[in-house]
């Protein structure tokens, strides 16, 4: 082969990478404007068209690690156009005229791609510069965030007028598009890798994290079967602490246990699970406050489409600090950056606490929120993949975005416990958002502290 075309190739490679990981992201978004269409559409109830959202973050977070592993191996090339081919199936599912059931395999199906984004990292590392290879590793760990943010507009503008099955026919296009790209540009894995797949092993996380998920997502569980959560609660860690026993022992862990026990990732990984439960809890907030209709004494009833456009400072200042983030970090370290961007979204709470009186203040705490989450989501593959090897990255990553997701549903569930506790007749009192926001300020809080230990442990040890 010639050079023109290698370098062609090159070039290719990290737009498609990031369109990837920007496709998956939205298209498992998709549910969330959707869940009343859903609900009039299949005469279902609201509880049950929340599962077409719930299910595919499910499937992802059950599928990421599983995928990580898959994606260390020789056979990753294979391993992202097989995972494509289900995203692509279940979107064809969500389109045709079936029943609900059908629509939430659909779902599942689509919510399995969430597992690709620690894939294209793994792809970045192995086949770009170091230099370019990390600015890219950061923009795909942004868009990743902010493909929702992209996908819930245009899904609701098209739900509006096209109905259902049109919102959801853009997931089958996109999904379509980005197969067509990854068969196209995405390389084969180095030589020299094997991974192993612990079946025992990954079927023990899937109970664990489908049980926790479950808790954090079911919050009638808590206010109305408190023995039946507990039970579950204990059988989640029992579960979790056996998956961590068995991957100690095996000679082919589904995620490196000793590596995750490192100082630095381990930290890493506890600052993205409070930080990934305070961030998911302020966009709940701002977005269901936005919609809330003036008859609760406060709110500005704007239809799912509007709400959607509310998301966009949201996104484009989440894209604009992963853009940046990358050339900070060449006089600031990551651990730095990470508890700057916690005190940043920590600012977007007390705006919001503060001052919500018209939808212009809404939009720049979502914008305050976006630039904070973006410059978090850059950093933090930094801090990881600082201490991991380059066969290990897929699964580094990936384990990192089980816990982002488990973190989001936590903050997910937090937002409706504190708004469901102080409801009126039909809608949440005022001060219940105070409250949640200054909950999340102390998630914040924790979090920024526990990233600037990690900054103070590596400068003791790059200055000892």
């Amino acid at each position: 082969m010639s050079a023109a075309p290698i370098r062609s190739e090159a070039r290719l490679l990290v737009p498609s990478l990031l369109f990837i990981a920007l496709v998956v992201a939205a298209v498992a978004s998709l549910g969330t404007p959707l869940i009343t269409s859903v609900a009039t559409t299949f005469h279902v109830s609201l509880d049950s068209a929340q599962w077409t959202l719930t299910i595919a973050l499910l499937s992802g977070a059950v599928a990421t690690p599983v995928l990580g592993r898959l994606g260390a191996g020789p056979h990753r090339r294979a391993t992202i156009l097989a995972t494509l081919a289900i995203v692509v199936a279940g979107s064809a599912l969500t389109v045709l005229p079936l029943p609900f059931a059908w629509l939430l395999a659909g779902r599942a199906a689509q919510g399995v791609g969430l597992g690709l984004t620690a894939l294209m990292m793994g792809v970045a590392r192995d086949h770009l510069p170091e230099e370019r290879g990390a600015a890219a590793i950061a923009l795909i760990s942004v868009v990743s965030i902010i493909g929702a943010g992209v996908g819930y507009p245009l899904a609701a503008l098209l739900a509006e007028f096209g109905g259902l099955r049109a919102a959801y026919g853009l997931g089958l296009l996109v999904t379509g598009i980005a197969f067509v790209t990854a068969w196209r540009s995405m390389p084969a894995a180095p030589e020299g890798r094997s991974a192993h797949v612990n079946v025992a092993g990954a079927l023990v996380l899937t109970g664990g994290l489908l049980l926790v998920l479950l808790l954090a997502g079911e919050r009638n569980l808590w206010s109305r079967h408190l023995g039946v959560a507990v039970t579950l609660a204990v059988a989640a860690t029992l579960l979790l602490c056996a998956w961590a026993v068995s991957e100690l022992r095996t000679k082919t862990p589904l995620v490196d246990i000793r590596a995750v026990r490192h100082p630095a990732v381990a930290g890493a990984n506890i600052a993205m699970f409070v930080g990934g439960s305070g961030m998911y809890l302020l966009l709940t907030l701002i977005t269901r406050y936005a919609q809330t209709p003036h008859s609760a004494g406060y709110g500005f009833g704007l239809t799912t489409f509007v709400a959607g456009l509310v998301l966009i400072p949201f996104s484009v200042l989440g894209f604009v600090a992963g853009k940046l983030t990358p050339r900070v970090r060449t006089w600031i370290d990551s651990p730095l950056i990470l508890a700057g961007s916690a005190a940043i979204v920590g600012g977007g709470f007390i705006l919001f606490a503060a001052a919500r009186s018209t939808v212009a203040e809404l939009l720049v705490a979502m914008g305050v929120l976006g630039f904070g989450v973006g410059s978090f989501s850059a950093a933090m593959p930094g801090v990881i993949l600082a201490v991991t090897p380059k066969s290990e990255t897929s699964s580094a990553m990936s384990f990192n975005y089980v816990v982002r997701s488990v973190g989001y549903s936590l903050g997910s569930a937090i937002g409706g416990l504190i708004l469901a506790a102080n409801t009126g007749r039909l809608f949440p009192d005022d001060s219940a958002y105070t409250t949640a926001a200054l909950v999340g300020v102390g998630a914040m809080a924790i979090t920024t502290l526990t990233s600037l230990a990690l900054a103070r442990r590596r400068s003791s040890e790059t200055n000892p």
